[in-house]
C-alpha cells in the first residue's frame, strides 16, 4: 500500500444498514490511517466513529415509488447542498454506501469534479435497474462488493469490481455475551424466545407491526410459554409492545438468544442465517410499489439468504401472503425440532461458508486506501 498522509473522505450511507456498514469501514480506515478525515450523511454508528454528519439516515431512508415521490422535494435539495459540500470540502475520495437511488445519481452529477469515487455495497443490478450500470462504467472507479456472485455478474458486465469478504463473517456472539444479555433483562436461558425483526424504517413499522401483534397472539395458542423479543431500529417508534421485551442496542445477541424469528426482509435476515435463528421472511410494500417491482424484478427471491442459496431455504410472504394465517403455518414447525427446522439450519450453514473468513471490512479499508 503506497503511503498517504492526512486524506478526507466524503461518505454517504442513507440507510440503517449502511450506518452499520460504514462505520466500521470508518474504524477501519482509521486503525491504518489515524489522520483521516470523515463527513457525509450516515447514522449514529458512523458518527460515533467521528463522522462530521450533515444528514441523518433517519432522514434519508425511504423505500419503494411512493414514498421516493413523498420525499422528492426533500430529497432534491439533499442533492443540491451535497454537490456544494462536495465542492467546498473536496475530499480526495467519495465513499457511496449502497443508497443507489441517490447515490448513482450523485456520481453522475459530481463527474466533472474528478474526485475518486468508491462505491462499496453495490445496487442489485442483477435483479432490477440493470440499465443502472452505465453509471459504473462512466462515473465509479472502484466497486467493492460483498457478495461472490455480484461480484461475477458486474465483471460479466465489463465493471471491475474487487470481493474481499462479506462484513457479516466477522459476527460471532459468546457463550458468555448471551448469558450477560439474559441476565442483564432478568430472562432465563431455559425459556424460549421469538424475536420479532419488524423493520428498519418508520412505514414497514406501521404496515407490519399490527400483523405482527396478532400472529404473535395466535402463536401464543399454540406455544403460550413462548416468550416474545423485539429488536428496536434506531430512530423508529414502536407504537404498542405489551409485554414484550424490547432491545434496541444488542439485536445481534438478542437474536442469537432466540429459538425463532419473524423478520421484515432486509440485511437482518442474513443476521439471523449468521447466528443460526430460524426466521419466516415478510414484507409488504404499497399497491403502486408491488406493481412496479413484479414489472421489473428480475429475481425469484426477496430474502437475500434465498438469494444467495438460489433456493427457498426460508419462507416469504408477501403482500396478501402476509397474513396471520400464513405467518403461523410457517414458523409453529420451526418451534419443534422438525425436519423444517433441521433443513433451515443446514441452509444456514452453507451460507456461513459462503461469506468467507473474518476481516473483510480491514481488507476493504485497505483497497481504498490503496486507490486513494
Amino acid at each position: 500500500m503506497k503511503k498517504v498522509g492526512k486524506k478526507t473522505f466524503f461518505i454517504i450511507a442513507g440507510e440503517q444498514s449502511g450506518d452499520l456498514h460504514g462505520s466500521k469501514l470508518i474504524k477501519s480506515i482509521k486503525k491504518l490511517y489515524p489522520n483521516s478525515h470523515f463527513i457525509g450523511h450516515g447514522g449514529e454508528l458512523m458518527k460515533k466513529e467521528g463522522l462530521k454528519l450533515i444528514y441523518h439516515t433517519n432522514d434519508l431512508a425511504v423505500m419503494g415509488l411512493t414514498e421516493v415521490v413523498k420525499k422528492l422535494p426533500f430529497l432534491l435539495n439533499v442533492m443540491g447542498e451535497t454537490l456544494g459540500k462536495i465542492r467546498e470540502v473536496k475530499p480526495d475520495r467519495i465513499i457511496l454506501i449502497d443508497y443507489p437511488g441517490f447515490n448513482l445519481r450523485l456520481s453522475r452529477n459530481i463527474s466533472g469534479l474528478n474526485i475518486p469515487i468508491t462505491y462499496f455495497i453495490l445496487p442489485q443490478l442483477w435483479a432490477w435497474k440493470e440499465n443502472r450500470k452505465k453509471y459504473f462504467i462512466n462515473y465509479i472507479d472502484q466497486a467493492i462488493s460483498i457478495f461472490p456472485f455480484e461480484k461475477e455478474w458486474f465483471e460479466r458486465n465489463k465493471i471491475p469490481t474487487g470481493y474481499y469478504g462479506h462484513p457479516f463473517s466477522d459476527i460471532n456472539i459468546s457463550i458468555d455475551e448471551k448469558l450477560s444479555f439474559l441476565k442483564r433483562h432478568n430472562l432465563s436461558d431455559k425459556d424460549e424466545y421469538l424475536i420479532l425483526l419488524p423493520g428498519s424504517r418508520q412505514h414497514e413499522i406501521d404496515k407490519h407491526w399490527p400483523i405482527f401483534l396478532k400472529t404473535v397472539k395466535k402463536l401464543k395458542e399454540i406455544a403460550p410459554d413462548l416468550k416474545i423479543l423485539v429488536g428496536q431500529s434506531p430512530g423508529i417508534t414502536i407504537p404498542e409492545t405489551e409485554d414484550f421485551l424490547v432491545e434496541a442496542k444488542n439485536i445481534q445477541v438478542a437474536i442469537s438468544c432466540s429459538k425463532l424469528a419473524l423478520a421484515s426482509s432486509g440485511t437482518v435476515t442474513l443476521e439471523c442465517a449468521v447466528l443460526d435463528t430460524p426466521v419466516v421472511v415478510c414484507y409488504k410494500l404499497s399497491y403502486i410499489s408491488n406493481f412496479i417491482l413484479n414489472i421489473f424484478n428480475k429475481s425469484k427471491y426477496i430474502s437475500i439468504v434465498n438469494i444467495l442459496l438460489g433456493k427457498k431455504a426460508v419462507p416469504e410472504l408477501i403482500q396478501s401472503n402476509m397474513n396471520v394465517t400464513s405467518i403461523v403455518k410457517e414458523l409453529s414447525p420451526l418451534l419443534h425440532k422438525s425436519e423444517m427446522r433441521k433443513k433451515m439450519l443446514n441452509g444456514f450453514s452453507e451460507i456461513r461458508k459462503l461469506l468467507g473468513y473474518p476481516g473483510s471490512y480491514e481488507r476493504i479499508a485497505n483497497k481504498i486506501l490503496q486507490k486513494t
